[in-house]
C-alpha cells in the first residue's frame, strides 16, 4: 500500500515536454496544472516530496479537512506547492517564508490562482522566532490550520521553529506537517513539539522517510 500509494503520489508530477530559458516543474493538484518556477541556489526554492505528501492528502480527503473559507498559513511554503492546493480547494492562504523568498514564492502563487481561486492568497515574510506578535498579532491572527512541509532538517533555527509553531496555534488551530526523516535532529524536535501539541500519525510512507503528522494544542485533540 505504501508503494502504491507513493507512485500515485510521484505521477502528480510532469515535467514541460520542451525546454525553455524558465526551469519549472509541473504538478497536477485539485482538478489544475499547476507550474512552479524553481531555483537551485537555496533549498527553500525546491520543491520536496513532503510537499506532494501533503498536496496529496489535502487533496483526497478534502472532505474530512474541508478546507472552503478556511484560515490556513502556512509556514516555510518555499515554492509555495501547499499554499496553491489549499487556495484552490478554498483556502484563505497565507503563505510565508524568508524575505529572499518571496518574490520567486509570490509569482508561482499569482501564476497558478489568478481567476482560480475563490480567494486570493496572500504572500508574506516571516523569519521564524522574530517579531512574531509585531507581525502576527495573538489577537487578531487566528488560523484553523497551519501547513508545514519539510521544515525540519539541519538548520540551526529550531528552537525558533517551535516557538513559531507555539505562537501562530490557538485552542482550535490543527496543524498538518510532513517530515522527511534524515538526523537524529529531528527525532529531538518531534519530542520537544510534544511537550506543547498532542500528535497524531495520519499516514508514514517508509519508502520516502516520510511521516505526516496531524497536531493540535495539549488536550484539544478529542475535544
Amino acid at each position: 500500500k505504501d508503494e502504491q500509494i507513493v507512485a500515485e503520489i510521484m505521477r502528480r508530477r510532469f515535467f514541460p515536454a520542451l525546454l525553455t530559458h524558465k526551469t519549472w516543474e509541473g504538478f497536477h493538484f485539485a482538478g489544475h496544472e499547476i507550474r512552479i518556477t524553481e531555483a537551485t541556489d537555496c533549498y527553500g526554492a525546491v520543491v520536496w516530496p513532503s510537499a506532494l505528501v501533503l498536496c496529496h492528502f489535502l487533496e483526497t480527503n478534502s472532505k474530512q479537512y474541508n478546507l472552503v473559507d478556511k484560515n490556513v498559513i502556512e509556514i516555510g511554503a518555499g515554492t509555495g506547492l501547499v499554499s496553491i492546493v489549499a487556495s484552490l480547494l478554498g483556502a484563505l492562504v497565507t503563505a510565508t517564508d524568508l524575505p529572499e523568498l518571496l518574490g520567486n514564492l509570490q509569482h508561482n502563487v499569482l501564476q497558478n490562482t489568478k481567476m482560480k481561486s475563490k480567494h486570493q492568497p496572500c504572500v508574506r515574510e516571516l523569519s521564524w522566532g522574530i517579531d512574531l506578535e509585531k507581525n502576527f498579532p495573538r489577537s487578531s491572527c487566528r488560523f484553523d490550520y497551519i501547513m508545514a512541509a519539510d521544515v525540519v532538517y539541519y538548520h540551526p533555527f529550531l528552537d525558533e521553529l517551535l516557538l513559531t509553531f507555539d505562537h501562530l496555534c490557538k485552542n482550535e488551530t490543527v496543524i498538518l506537517w510532513a517530515m522527511k526523516y534524515r538526523l537524529e535532529q529531528e527525532n529531538q524536535f518531534v519530542e520537544r513539539f510534544q511537550t506543547l501539541f498532542d500528535l497524531e500519525i495520519v499516514s508514514s510512507f517508509s519508502s520516502l522517510n516520510i511521516t505526516l503528522y496531524k497536531a493540535m494544542r495539549k488536550g484539544r485533540m478529542k475535544a
